[in-house]
């Protein structure tokens, strides 16, 4: 540790803070609050999927057995609530950093401290963790639990693999991704313990909650006006890019082309990483942002693993830290909120308003595979622990 080294962290994470201060947009928790009215209001007598937050057209749209989870915040003022979700959202984008960001560091050949450091200056003027903390929402908490499964327990072959992924699922669906994922890796078992997990879940809350869960599955999870509008420019996914070349007439056929074509490049940068679990997470969280119906920014923080894989070691290195730069100051910028008001229907327009579109595709596209980074299958990572753990016991 140098005073250097030190003085770079400070400065960034000062500059980073200051940027965050004077670009975040003030959303006062709003999702947030929307969680803790729709849980007391349930709890005292309402139904789950009726409650609209006041002066708001939005209610609780995730399923019941997300519900279930929040239930604990009945029990304290809204202070308190808040303080402790922000703290826990916090606190679990550190340690997926740190999960992700060491083993690059090591190869790379930074000190881990370091380069988790810049890392965690670096992700406070991320724009999605931003909004993500400035609406309250629980995409970091969910992020960490499948960053946990795949890095800690699928990776080691522990009986438990897949329980983070069925939970996450389970809260919020579009995490499912991760299931097919284990899958197209013949992850047998934990993709069966996922699925058990979410099966098991989703069952839980029908037994618990029989009206709210029939509700969700039958009503609340199809009716699309309840999340907002898809053309909305917050809307970075391939149905947001449709949805803005024609609001009035979408074409769905266009969307499950693109959502397909996806998915095939998606399936085949997987099958050849030949199992790696943090390219796995990395690309995994890429598509499933680009396929989902609906994928506000605050949901690009499932894009973190991909920007810090960019910079790993391989072929065409410079060009790709170069990248990964310019793509870290696009998804800070607020840049398509230019485009709010404006026609997204121009080639400019076009352009412009699915910028965080375009990012997650060329994301896609390069993050590097584990074959063009020396030490960098699943199985170096694991004799590196094993190594670290064993020097670790001999020096005790």
């Amino acid at each position: 540790m140098t005073r250097k080294q030190i003085s770079i962290v400070v400065v960034l994470a000062a500059v980073t803070t200051a940027f965050a201060l004077w670009r975040s947009a003030r959303h006062g928790l709003f999702d947030l609050k929307v969680y803790y009215g729709a849980v007391n209001f349930w709890v005292h007598g309402g139904e789950l999927y009726d409650y609209l937050k006041p002066f708001s057209t939005y209610g609780f749209t995730y399923p019941t057995f997300a519900a279930l989870t929040m239930l604990p915040m009945v029990l304290v003022p809204w202070p308190v609530a808040a303080v402790f979700t922000v703290l826990f959202g916090i606190a679990a984008a550190a340690l997926v950093l740190w999960w992700v960001v060491t083993p690059v560091a090591r190869r790379v050949g930074w000190p881990p401290w370091f380069a988790y450091a810049i890392s965690l200056a670096l992700v406070i003027a991320y724009e999605p963790m931003r909004e993500t903390i400035n609406f309250g929402q629980v995409n970091m908490i969910l992020l960490f639990l499948v960053a946990a499964d795949l890095l800690r327990l699928v990776a080691r072959r522990h009986p438990l693999a897949g329980v983070g992924i069925g939970l996450a699922t389970a809260i919020k669906l579009t995490p499912g991704i991760f299931i097919l994922y284990l899958l197209l890796t013949r992850r047998w078992r934990a993709a069966l313990v996922a699925s058990g997990t979410f099966a098991g879940a989703s069952v839980l809350a029908g037994a618990v909650a029989p009206n709210a869960s029939r509700e969700f599955w039958t009503s609340a999870l199809w009716d699309t006006d309840r999340v907002g509008r898809l053309d909305f420019v917050s809307n970075q996914s391939l149905q947001g890019v449709v949805a803005r070349m024609n609001s009035l007439y979408p074409s769905r056929l266009l969307w499950l082309l693109l959502v397909v074509l996806a998915l095939v490049v998606w399936a085949w940068r997987v099958w050849a990483s030949r199992g790696d679990e943090l390219f796995g997470l990395a690309v995994t969280g890429v598509v499933g942002a680009l396929i989902s119906p609906v994928t506000w920014i605050h949901h690009l923080v499932w894009l973190i693993p991909a920007l810090v894989l960019l910079c790993d070691v391989g072929p065409y290195r410079r060009p790709r830290l170069f990248l990964a730069g310019a793509l870290y100051l696009l998804l800070c910028s607020r840049l398509v909120w230019h485009w709010q008001t404006r026609d997204t229907a121009t080639v400019v327009g076009f352009v412009f308003s699915n910028a965080y579109v375009w990012a997650s595709v060329l994301l896609l596209l390069i993050v590097p595979l584990p074959k063009w980074r020396p030490g960098g299958s699943a199985e170096a990572d694991r004799v590196a622990d094993l190594e670290q753990g064993f020097r670790a016991r001999l020096g005790s």
